[in-house]
This record gives structure tokens, sequence and C-alpha cells, in this order.
């Protein structure tokens, strides 16, 4: 990587985009908010997208997307520079991100949120934004990341975990019995309600169960959690903070992936939440604490159940939420009084921050 840039010279930006997750289109969106919001006094863009079949390439600002206005047929054009990776290895001294300051990964889902690029970045000794290795991997696994919230005292909602060598042995009406008869069959390392059913009796139970295990080899079945849904963006290295509150007002069945993306009408986003001081203030304090419980570090929006006596249920942490144009993570940031612009600024400098933080740290005992 580069020595940090003089006072006179501006940050080169790498900015990932695209890969072979179900969320790829999702990425695309993102991304090019992002570049667009970059502070061009500070920081230069470079584009690196990730094709479906996961190719790296360059790109040039100017033709990197088709159709980019179009959430549905949105797509990466050809490129002409591929960029070439070896095992933790850059194939040659010129690559393109040897040149780098700075990482914004931005794809969605997985093989990117996951840990899985962050684990490259970190073999790659390159600064990124967003949670570590260990902090994305556990966010993503639903599983996983419940488990460890109830260890820190927080409400989620009941549920089971099915692997495919269960299959044959989950009987449905055991299930109902345990979590009532309104269940959310979910894939467990997917996001963005990718694979997610919400089913009423067995047929669709079964179906539903079919349908996520495209997505993924384990699964989580929930109970349905009656209640507003309300999410909070959190942003920070050690001393995080959060934003204001905002709502989700679907009105589709739930908040599908078409509703959080492609269809404008699909939800209602309540900006700020309407609620009570009290409650806003035990929403913050609650995001900030499921942030910390899962050791995140930059940025994760936290997704929440609020029920009619105003009991909070964590659903889930997104540690690369959404950065399109009806996305909360940056509106609840502007609505609290930090601009777009100014919100990806801060975050590449926390991942800076971060980065040389670690870099003080020792890694001999005989240093």
């Amino acid at each position: 990587m580069n020595e940090r840039k003089s006072a006179m010279e501006k940050t080169k930006v790498g900015v990932i985009f695209g890969g072979k997750s179900a969320e790829h289109e999702v990425s695309l969106q993102s991304a090019k908010n992002i570049i667009d919001a970059l502070d061009r006094t500070k920081f230069t863009p470079v584009l690196i997208g990730i094709d479906k079949e996961g190719n790296w390439h360059e790109y040039e600002e100017g033709n990197y997307l088709l159709n980019e206005d179009d959430p549905k047929r949105i797509a990466l054009n050809k490129a002409k520079r591929g960029i070439l990776l070896h095992l933790g290895k850059l194939e040659d001294e010129e690559n393109v991100l040897t040149q780098l300051d700075v990482l914004f990964p931005i794809n969605h889902g997985t093989l990117g949120e996951d840990g899985t690029l962050q684990g490259m970045l970190e073999m790659l000794n390159l600064p990124y934004v967003g949670p570590n290795v260990l902090s994305s991997a556990v966010c993503m696994d639903k599983d996983i990341a419940k488990k460890l919230l109830q260890l820190a005292g927080i409400r989620v909602a009941k549920g089971v975990t099915l692997t495919k060598g269960m299959q044959g042995e989950v009987v449905y009406e055991e299930l109902v019995e345990e979590l009532g008869e309104v269940l959310f069959i979910k894939p467990a390392n997917q996001g963005s309600s990718v694979g997610v059913s919400k089913v009423t009796s067995k047929e669709e139970f079964l179906a539903g169960v079919e349908d996520a295990f495209l997505y993924d080899h384990k699964l989580v079945v929930e109970e349905s959690v009656v209640g507003r849904e309300i999410e909070v963006s959190v942003l920070g290295n050690e001393h995080p903070r959060a934003s204001v509150p905002g709502e989700i007002l679907p009105q589709t069945e739930f908040y599908s992936y078409e509703s959080k993306y492609i269809d404008e009408k699909g939800a209602k986003l309540e900006m700020p939440a309407k609620v009570s001081e009290e409650l806003e203030d035990r929403l913050k304090k609650e995001a900030i604490k499921a942030f910390e419980a899962l050791q995140c570090e930059g940025l994760a929006r936290v997704d929440f159940f609020v029920t009619e006596d105003e009991s909070i249920y964590v659903n889930e942490l997104n540690t690369l939420p959404g950065f399109t144009k009806i996305s909360m993570y940056p509106k609840l940031w502007e609505l609290s009084g930090l601009a777009y612009t100014d919100l990806i600024t801060e975050l590449l400098q926390l991942a800076m921050d971060r980065y040389d933080r670690n870099q003080k740290l020792k890694s001999s005992a005989f240093e």
C-alpha cells in the first residue's frame, strides 16, 4: 500500500462492487451512489468491478454500468483490463491494488460481506471500510449472530436451525407448536430477504424450505414477531454512535427483495420514525449494544421489531447495508445531521484509522 498521502495529494479509494452474490445488482446501485458522492477534493476513485463469474476488472468511471437507472436490468459493462490475484499475492507490483490507499467494498451478500473478501484484504494488508473478518462472518450468519446476541442479553425472535442433513427429520407440526402458526424461513447466510418465505401451512413450509436451500446449506425457521420494523444506523470504531431511527412500512406481505430495491412503492419509509424520545433512546442504546456485542467496527445497520408494548427485538445486523437511492443507512445519517458525502468521508477515515491502529500491534513475541 502507498505511504500515507501528503496534505496536497488525494487519497486513492478503491470501490469494489458486483460479485457472485445474489445481491450483485444491488451492489452496483450502491457503488454508483458512493462513487457519485465521493468528495473529489480529497479522494480519487478507482473502480473495481467483480463480474458474476468472480473475475476482477478495473473500470473507467464513464462506462462501467449498463442500464444504470433500471434496478432490474442494471449490469456491469465489459472491461478491458482484468486484475489478477493469487492467494494473498498480487500478480505484479504495478497491479492497481498496490496503488490504493483504502478500499470501500460494497459487495452485498455472500463473498462480499461474509468475511471472505475482508480476509483477502487483510492478507493483502489493505485498509477497508466495514467490520473485520470475524464480525462480518458472524453478522452474516443469522444462526450464530442470534445466539451471540442472546448471550449478550439482547432479545431476538425464537427460532430453530435446520441443515440439509436434518431435512427429513423436521416435523412441521412440532415447529408450529413451538414457534406459532406463522413462520419465517430464511437462508442463514443471505441478505436482502433473498430466499425468505413467510408460511402459514405445511405445503407452504415445504416449498419455502426447498427454495431457501437453493441459497444456503443452513436455514433458520423463526416465529413471527408482530411489530413495527425499525432500523438504526451505527457508525464508528471504538466509540460508535447511533442515528435517529427510521421505520419500514411494507406495502406488501413482508419486506421482500423487490420491496427493498426494485419496487419504489413496495414500502414506505418513515424517517425519522414516529417514536417517543424514551423509545428512541432505548433503540439507539440497543443498536450500539448489538453493534459492540458482535464486535462491529466502521458501520452496520441494526434492524429491529418493536411490539405493541414496546418490547424491542433485534432482527439482524447488516455490516454492508445498501447505499442505493432508497436505502435507509445513509438517509438516517442525513436526518441525523451527517450529509452523504461527509458520511463516505468518515467511513474511509475510520477504515484508515483502524488500519493504523492495527499496524502498531506486535506480530512476534521476539520483536
